[in-house]
């Protein structure tokens, strides 16, 4: 399992470009859809927690699925298998990124790349408001605090303290148990 681990997240590391959001979708796929890990709901919960914990969103999601499946020895072997790539991809990159990064056809795959991966974050969005049974109530405060955050310059940070201090008066004004307000 702790090979298993390593590898999932190494597969993740090395074929994902742009970063945590961009990531989302894949580590979905294998630990959800795939290896059938943990649940739909779960993972929801879990990239919830990672996106309010400090560090890289992927790799809290690794060090929370691995915690999950083995223990600290999992966590380690996901984290190892999700940074590994990276690393030694940014090393070579590194290695010779003066003489290449003038080459056009470098510039212009860069280029190429960047709407694919914003792509790939909207269809991440998608999936996980599909997923999450968000009611209207919540859509509202999401896009509140998009209009915040792109037009008045508002602190991502007090936006995401200030959301969660929302959804938990409308949680308690609702009156439900579950929290499953409108």
């Amino acid at each position: 399992m702790l090979f298993d681990l390593f590898m999932v997240f190494a597969k993740i590391g090395a074929f994902t470009l742009g970063g945590g959001y961009a990531m989302v979708p894949l580590i979905q796929s294998e630990v959800v859809d795939r290896k059938s890990w943990i649940e739909k709901e779960e993972f929801i919960d879990i990239l919830a927690v990672s996106q309010s914990t400090p560090g890289a969103l992927a790799l809290n999601m690794a060090t929370f699925i691995g915690y999950k499946k083995k223990g600290i020895l999992g966590a380690a072997s996901a984290i190892l298998g999700a940074i590994m790539p990276s690393f030694l991809i940014i090393l070579i990159v590194a290695m010779f990124f003066t003489k290449f990064m003038n080459v056009k056809a470098v510039q212009e795959a860069f280029m190429g790349i960047r709407p694919a991966v914003a792509a790939l974050i909207a269809f991440s969005v998608y999936k996980i408001a599909m997923t999450s049974k968000i009611k209207p109530m919540w859509y509202i405060i999401a896009v509140i605090s998009a209009v915040l955050v792109i037009f008045f310059d508002v602190d991502p940070i007090l936006i995401i303290i200030v959301s969660g201090l929302s959804g938990a008066v409308i949680g308690k004004l609702g009156g439900t148990k579950d929290g499953d307000n409108n």
